[in-house]
């Protein structure tokens, strides 16, 4: 899918701080038999947050500070189809004093290129007034972890 020459290649494992694995599911697939784009997303999401939760710094009932999704964008190297295994490589390219910008990258199987790279920035805000909030302690020292 990458025929661009001036188009930058994809990003390889060890351009990722952390992974989390997810398996794809059949009805992940699409008429044209890959998985279909939005399922991306969908992916993107369950990993970051999968890792905010499994690091401590997210309760989703009870936080008071969460994050809001403000932009999103994703490149598409290579097909991903129902039963890969996605290993989702995660790492902060910006870190601010309320925001972050997680970056995502796809990849399928054991392959060293990524299938699919995607961002999103998330607004960190109180949960009861949606106000921007600075990062808390434990959640920006979380981060730092996975900036690149």
């Amino acid at each position: 899918m990458n025929n661009n020459p001036t188009r930058n290649p994809p990003a390889k494992r060890g351009d990722y701080a952390v992974f989390r694995q997810i398996t794809t599911r059949w009805m992940d697939n699409d008429v044209y038999g890959h998985m279909n784009n939005v399922v991306h997303y969908s992916l993107f999401d369950t990993a970051v947050n999968g890792w905010l939760v499994g690091e401590g710094v997210l309760d989703i009932q009870a936080s008071d500070q969460i994050g809001l999704v403000v932009e999103t964008g994703c490149r598409y190297h290579a097909e991903i189809v129902f039963p890969d295994v996605v290993h989702a490589g995660i790492r902060v390219a910006r870190l601010g004093g309320s925001s972050v910008r997680y970056e995502v990258g796809l990849f399928r199987n054991d392959e060293e290129s990524a299938a699919a790279e995607g961002f999103f920035v998330h607004v960190y805000v109180d949960r009861q007034t949606r106000r921007p909030k600075p990062l808390n302690e434990r959640l920006r020292a979380a981060l730092e972890g996975l900036v690149r």
